[in-house]
């Protein structure tokens, strides 16, 4: 008794077998052209869900206080999407054809189709819309964050190991970045040593900050509190600790707060301007005030001390060497430590110079 080999059509003519096999070859390619329209209902399908679920702020993302955070969301969640769905096919037939197509004793190999035009066209059609479409919304986002209203306020930053300063239109100083509601920002960054990176998570804006030219960035906040300044740019050992905050003002809130701070050290004690500018201008990020070593010297029991240098001189800290020490640093460098300190020359006044000796007096 003879068993008929699978796949072998009644007629036993080898044209009507190679016809029979041309035929199937056809038929399973039509059923893989409808995996396209699969793919493309479950592109639609897991979009709609995600950007549905977007509207809970902690879906997966910081809260989108800015109002260019929902675009820069939509437009990474559906880049995120394409290539889940596209890794989790291309994965799965390939793991299908190693099952499906493996060698086996007695069963001989299939023939591989060498062209297909249909199916090569969907395959370079669909990347290509979803390229352009990826490129048009990423352009449209681009010229948005990089084009700033003329309304908007203006902000001064700058970036050293390793604080943030920010100054304001009165000439105020603060270590916070203070802005309005609903108001357009400007920042312009420059940085006094190294590469420092701007990043607002909240807001959805980073930058890179960079010695010896001004970079802008600028954002409108939507949301009313407090939001995490950080650092993306490793800047040296205290990088981790180089971070500060966005006090985003209610309606009024900002003026307010402007008018309020925009004489407050000449408004206060001496040694209380003095505790004022080391916290606002970076200097509680390299010297302590309880004795603990750091980047730089502690400022406790510091005045009237002698203090031993690298070339081996000692001096005495007074008037003169804490002036020169914050306008010269290199000059004269205390043993032990690095000569890192950038200078605050033009941007401190005397009288400021005079408030923070007279704060270094009380740390016995």
């Amino acid at each position: 008794m003879s068993v008929l080999p699978p796949r072998l059509c009644v007629d036993q003519n080898p044209r009507s077998v190679s016809g029979c096999q041309a035929r199937g070859l056809r038929a399973r390619c039509r059923s893989w052209l409808r995996l396209p329209a699969a793919l493309a209902a479950l592109l639609l399908a897991l979009t709609a869900g995600v950007l549905r679920a977007q509207t809970r702020p902690d879906f997966w993302m910081p809260v989108q206080a800015s109002a260019g955070a929902r675009g820069v969301d939509r437009l990474f969640t559906f880049i995120l999407i394409v290539s889940v769905v596209f890794f989790l096919i291309i994965v799965g037939l390939m793991t299908y054809f190693i099952i499906r197509y493996r060698r086996r004793p007695g069963v001989p190999a299939e023939k591989t189709p060498e062209h297909n035009t249909p199916l090569e066209i969907t395959w370079t059609v669909i990347p290509l819309l979803l390229v352009l479409v990826i490129f048009a919304f990423g352009f449209k986002g681009y010229l948005d964050m990089t084009v700033p209203p003329q309304n908007a306020v203006e902000i001064q930053v700058t970036a050293q190991k390793w604080n943030w300063s920010f100054t304001y239109p009165n000439g105020y100083v603060d270590a916070s970045l203070h802005v309005p509601v609903n108001s357009p920002v400007l920042l312009t960054m420059s940085s006094e040593d190294v590469i420092h990176g701007f990043y607002v998570p909240a807001f959805r804006v980073k930058k890179d900050v960079v010695p010896g030219r001004y970079n802008k960035v600028w954002f409108e906040p939507t949301v009313a509190g407090k939001f995490p300044i950080y650092c993306t740019q490793y800047c040296g050992t205290g990088h981790s600790q180089m971070w500060s905050e966005v006090v985003v003002h209610e309606p009024g809130g900002y003026e307010k707060w402007l008018n309020d701070v925009a004489n407050a050290t000449d408004k206060l004690p001496p040694d209380k301007a003095g505790e004022h500018i080391y916290r606002t201008r970076g200097c509680a990020t390299c010297h302590s005030l309880d004795g603990t070593r750091g980047v730089g010297p502690t400022f406790k029991g510091l005045w009237g001390s002698q203090v031993p240098l690298s070339d081996g001189r000692h001096v005495l800290a007074d008037e003169d060497y804490v002036r020169e020490s914050i306008f010269d640093p290199p000059a004269k460098v205390v043993q032990g430590f690095d000569p890192v300190m950038p200078s605050f020359k033009g941007r401190l006044r005397e009288k400021d110079i005079t408030a923070v000796i007279a704060f270094l007096k009380t740390l016995k």
